[in-house]
């Protein structure tokens, strides 16, 4: 049996994983998915890792397993709870010393997923739309589930500038989605490429495959598990 550590993107609800959460404890594995405080204004990404560590408390052995904005948080826990393997989910990587907000424009996400959409013929300048960036291969079914009870995300954590700590010495795998419209898919390998010196793992997804296709990510995340 595994401890899987499951830390949502921005919006920080424990919900993202709904679908994953009884999978993996129908191996037998125990599943810590906390909510974070991302509407609070006051609360930063120090914070958000207090809530994770103490929702952690002293189990040991960790799969962390990281979603989007989660990836930042990663450097901040891993020297205070045990993980012996980090998951990355479609997760921005930072650099020693990089902010959140600091984090879009030194990648160049924005001219790749600008890029992207020109591409699959969609107006880069339109407004953002949930629907068309992250939801857009949620099955219909799910998709009522998943916008229940969605909360906003403070710029709380991308604003400050709080000096990020180097990337853990810890063995990191990260599962790249080759449909995500907000990452897109050669950008995302060129940053995993360059920032962990590793291949991504790759799923046929969107950005949010614990929505779209949890069965196939519970799957991944047991394989890296295993191989270690």
């Amino acid at each position: 049996m595994a401890t899987y550590v499951l830390v949502p993107g921005a919006g920080g609800e424990s919900a993202y994983w709904q679908f994953v959460t009884p999978l993996l404890r129908e191996r037998g594995h125990d599943v810590i998915a906390p909510d974070l405080p991302s509407d609070d204004d006051a609360a930063g990404l120090v914070d958000y890792a207090d809530v994770v560590a103490g929702a952690v408390g002293d189990r040991r052995d960790l799969v962390l397993v990281a979603q989007s904005m989660g990836g930042f948080l990663v450097p901040l826990l891993c020297p205070r709870i045990d993980v012996r393997l980090v998951v990355l989910v479609a997760a921005m990587v930072p650099e020693e010393g990089e902010s959140p907000g600091d984090w879009w424009s030194n990648t160049g996400q924005e001219a790749a997923s600008r890029a992207l959409a020109v591409q699959d013929g969609r107006d880069p300048d339109a407004d953002f739309d949930p629907m068309v960036t992250f939801l857009h291969d949620v099955p219909a079914d799910v998709l009522s589930v998943a916008l229940s009870g969605a909360r906003p995300q403070s710029d709380t954590p991308f604003e400050q500038a709080l000096p990020m700590p180097p990337w853990p010495d810890v063995p990191t795998r990260f599962l790249l989605c080759t449909r995500d419209r907000l990452f897109p898919a050669d950008f995302m390998r060129r940053v995993v490429r360059d920032r962990l010196g590793v291949e991504p793992d790759e799923i046929d997804s969107g950005h949010l495959p614990a929505l779209a296709r949890p069965d196939e990510l519970v799957e991944r995340l047991e394989r890296f598990r295993v191989a270690g």
